[in-house]
């Protein structure tokens, strides 16, 4: 009997599934794939993911393994920002990472944690009942689980078992992302991007850090089959469709498909079943937010899910997960929906680009779009109070050291600048920390373990009745 069944061994149920080891909770990971996918669905993380890991004490395998590119951080729908967005952030860039890389350190963090993953194994069914979920397995062995989370992508199986709604608009563009060799020279192909893009904003070619070569280009039409991967033929005569030449790409390391199809579940739980990732939203690919989308899921899930099966969770805690991430996943959606018609080259898209252009020569309006991809502006609601109350809090010096270096464990943290606080009854659940005077931006804050502020200010009452609502009444 785990604690927690997770289907899907992808970004998302990895990095759940090392979250709730951080609080001790019995893991199973089950993942159809015998080996890792080499297939690319996603180039890069972005700000705020980047703050989790580094929450996480993982930033430093993705750095030596990525490229910052800050310059990127201004972009809405490919549009550049004519200056420099400041983001408040210690980390105001994308790093650029294919996702197979990104998968890889994620999994080994969670197997590093104690979780248990076990590849090749497919799941075909689940029942649940009042005291768990019992999961089907093709190869006709059952697992028992407290619980079961679908982490298994935008056709997750779980969700449809579950009877959630998945509602939204089908695939209406599709494009096939490739990572191949070449014969052209980086010259005729930075040419030939620069001719293209003044109307094809779908189509892109460039270097990768490892020697290969990244090609995006608009399919023909959405493939009937999308689980059946695009062909090296099939990806050549596309490119020389739309910009006149192949580049005699050969040996191709990785050939997907991606559409803008966009979807969003209904609801995030049903009973003893949640979703997490994909499998609870679908959108299209711009900006490349839903790799990140995921991870903040899992973050968000994790330690609210630890708090339920460890029996302290206050009531309706578990609940928030979807109250939260629901209108953010909807939020994405519409702004990847918005980006996605942008890169059209009809005249009317392109009109309303132009303006668009024109309007983030204001900093607010480019600071504002920005920070809609950067996912740095989520503020969830947890009661009435000023702008930060809901807020993540960005990495600050506390003491000797870095505020997000001390929430490796994720557990709450009282941030106390008064000296006077305590949080001793939420011994375990919550650190405290004592700042120096002028080190926070109030007398005192408290963090959820996902860094957002839940109560801010000097009052003794107001910080017993912020941790009593979202870290339990304390034990007896």
């Amino acid at each position: 009997m785990h604690d927690v069944i997770i289907s899907g061994a992808g970004p998302t149920g990895t990095m759940l599934a090392a979250e709730l080891r951080l609080h001790g909770v019995d893991v199973l990971v089950l993942e159809r794939d015998a080996e890792p996918t080499p297939l690319v669905r996603s180039l890069g993380l972005h700000p705020r993911s980047i703050e989790l890991l580094d929450m996480r004490g993982l930033l430093d395998r993705f750095l030596a393994v990525g490229t910052p590119y800050p310059q990127a951080i201004g972009h809405f729908a490919g549009i550049p920002s004519p200056h420099p967005v400041h983001l408040d952030s210690s980390h105001a860039y994308v790093l650029g990472i294919p996702q197979p890389v990104t998968d890889s350190i994620l999994f080994e963090h969670a197997v590093e944690l104690g979780a248990e993953v076990r590849r090749g194994a497919e799941v075909v069914g689940f029942a649940q009942d009042d005291e768990g979920v019992t999961v089907s397995l093709a190869d006709g062995l059952t697992v028992r689980g407290g619980w079961l989370v679908g982490a298994d992508g935008g056709r997750s199986l779980i969700r449809k078992l579950a009877g959630i709604g998945f509602p939204g608009e089908p695939a209406q563009i599709e494009w096939i992302l490739g990572e191949v060799q070449v014969t052209a020279s980086p010259e005729e192909m930075a040419a030939v991007t620069a001719e293209i893009r003044t109307t094809e904003r779908g189509f892109g070619i460039g270097p990768t850090p490892d020697g290969l070569v990244r090609a995006v280009v608009p399919a023909a039409a959405v493939a009937e089959d999308r689980t059946v991967a695009p062909t090296l033929e099939e990806f050549a005569a596309r490119l020389r469709e739309v910009a006149g030449t192949d580049f005699g790409v050969h040996s191709p390391r990785s050939l997907t498909r991606f559409t803008d199809a966009t979807r969003l579940a209904e609801r995030y739980r049903e009973g003893r079943v949640l979703l997490a990732g994909d499998a609870a939203h679908v959108h299209p690919p711009l900006g490349g937010q839903g790799l990140n989308l995921g991870i903040q899921d899992a973050v968000n899930l994790g330690w609210k899910l630890a708090a339920e099966i460890a029996g302290w969770a206050p009531a309706g805690l578990l609940d928030t997960y979807g109250s939260e991430r629901h209108p953010v996943a909807d939020g994405v959606l519409t702004s990847t929906r918005a980006q996605a018609v942008l890169t059209s080259p009809e005249p009317g898209p392109q009109a309303v680009r132009r303006v668009l252009a024109e309007l983030m020569e204001f900093d607010d309006v480019a600071t504002y779009l920005a920070e809609k991809v950067a996912g740095t502006a989520i503020r969830y609601d947890v009661g009435e109070g000023p702008r930060l109350l809901g807020n993540r809090l960005r990495d600050l010096p506390v003491g000797d050291g870095r505020l997000y270096e001390r929430m490796r464990d994720g557990r709450g943290m009282l941030l106390d600048g008064t000296g006077t606080l305590s949080a001793d009854g939420w011994a375990g659940r919550v650190d405290v920390v004592t700042a120096a005077p002028g080190e926070l931006p109030t007398p005192a804050l408290l963090l959820r373990p996902d860094g957002h502020v839940v109560w801010l200010g000097d009052d003794a009452d107001g910080l017993d009745a912020a941790l009593r609502r979202w870290f339990g009444a304390p034990p007896v």
